[in-house]
């Protein structure tokens, strides 16, 4: 799995001309096929992905190329999780929540629980990695719950990138599913490797 930018033409370009890198080998990817076609729920959309898959020219790996709007095994965007995440922080309950974002109270539920089941190391990655990005990132305090401290790190580390980068800004949203390699509520992550290769341009 290698996050992307959500420009598929960009993506298809980089592709053929060799600019995408194995995150197994560091070896060069080349066209493989495409995933299976799936139903993506935004904010106030519903759109068709279908995405690219590039095999690697040295250890022959297949990888699925995935957009940076798209978390793994989640039907709706990155955004769309992020607000509940953010609105729990907050304060709001799963079933307000749901009502806001116009999804099923399960859904929403299931958001919440599995980020609360790895919020601290969650928080700690963020963090960690706003630290990295930039020598005066702004760290973020302590908030009032665990989930209000994920998001306050996840802002802190989309400011550190824009410093960094020297843009006006960087979706806190996006960055968190680039450097997660759309895992971010995938079992396993944080305690896997944050992915460092992830392009910047991506998440703006």
């Amino acid at each position: 799995m290698l996050t992307v930018e959500a420009d598929l033409a960009a993506v298809e370009r980089r592709l053929r001309a060799g600019e995408l890198i194995c995150p197994v080998c560091a070896g060069v990817l080349a066209p493989w096929a495409w995933a299976r076609p799936r139903l993506l729920r935004g904010l106030d959309s519903v759109v068709w992905v279908r995405p690219r898959r590039g095999r690697c020219r040295g250890c022959e790996r297949a990888h699925v190329l995935l957009p940076v709007d798209v978390l793994v095994r989640r039907a709706d965007a990155v955004q769309v999780i992020g607000a509940a995440l953010a609105d729990k922080a907050i304060g709001l309950g799963h079933r307000k929540i749901a009502q806001r974002l116009g999804r099923p109270v399960s859904t929403a539920r299931g958001w919440l629980r599995r980020l609360g089941s790895r919020a601290e190391p969650v928080r700690a990655a963020f963090t960690a990695l706003a630290a990295t990005l930039t020598v005066d990132a702004p760290l973020p305090a302590a908030a009032r719950s665990l989930f209000a401290d994920v998001v306050e790190a996840i802002g802190a580390a989309a400011v550190a990138a824009a410093r960094r980068f020297g843009v006006r800004v960087v979706s806190g949203w996006r960055l968190a599913s680039a450097v997660s390699s759309g895992r971010l509520l995938a079992p396993g992550w944080p305690t896997e490797s944050i992915n460092t290769s992830w392009p910047w341009a991506a998440v703006m």
